[in-house]
């Protein structure tokens, strides 16, 4: 078993593995937790919950070819919105490892758009903190210092979201989560920020160019 407190920033971002049959869309669909990423060429759909983390949905309008990614910044007392601070260190990673995904399927750099979302108040305890408000700050931050555009967002407020993106035409459909009868979404995010918070991430981090 991996030791947390030995953790780097490549263990809690990974490969989404969870593929199955979506019958509602009549696609083959991948679920995004946090910490995870997916890409793809073919036409599909990726799917996510958020609470207070946030999603990137970012596809090459002319190939149609996109991925997303789920997460949340560690907690820190430095400005989120500055991409070489150590609190956003994990989330250049996190975005990083998307773009680089899809450079390698064949998209250009030119043509990528960016959808994102989440970035809710919706913890407990985390009010305080504004994890959601962080996370949203960061990523627009990211994508205009990175020049990718972004054509749609909703972020912020105070429900959960489950989002639908379907790479191939660049469509997400979002679903507010007003009447959540259970705690998954909060206690997923509450470990996977505990994880986030015994990770070193510090370290030079390149950005794109």
């Amino acid at each position: 078993m991996t030791n947390p407190h030995n953790r780097n920033s490549e263990d809690l971002e990974q490969r989404a593995p969870n593929t199955y049959f979506d019958r509602q869309f009549n696609l083959r669909a991948a679920k995004i937790l946090p910490g995870e990423y997916y890409v793809t060429t073919h036409e599909m759909v990726l799917v996510t919950v958020l609470g207070s983390c946030v999603s990137a949905c970012i596809r090459d309008r002319r190939k149609g070819c996109g991925g997303m990614n789920h997460f949340m910044l560690p907690d820190g007392g430095t400005d989120s919105r500055d991409p070489l601070s150590s609190t956003a260190r994990y989330g250049v990673f996190a975005m990083e490892m998307l773009i680089n995904e899809l450079l390698k399927a064949g998209a250009q750099r030119a043509d990528l758009e960016a959808k994102v979302f989440g970035g809710g108040n919706v913890m407990a305890g985390f009010t305080q903190a504004n994890v959601g408000q962080r996370n949203a700050s960061f990523v627009r931050e990211f994508l205009k210092t990175e020049r990718i555009s972004l054509v749609a967002e909703d972020l912020l407020d105070i429900y959960p979201r489950k989002v639908y993106f379907f790479p191939a035409t660049g469509k997400v459909l979002v679903r507010k989560l007003r009447e959540l009868h259970n705690d998954t979404i909060s206690r997923r995010e509450l470990d996977y920020r505990s994880a986030l918070n015994q990770t070193d991430v510090s370290g030079p981090v390149e950005l794109f160019v």
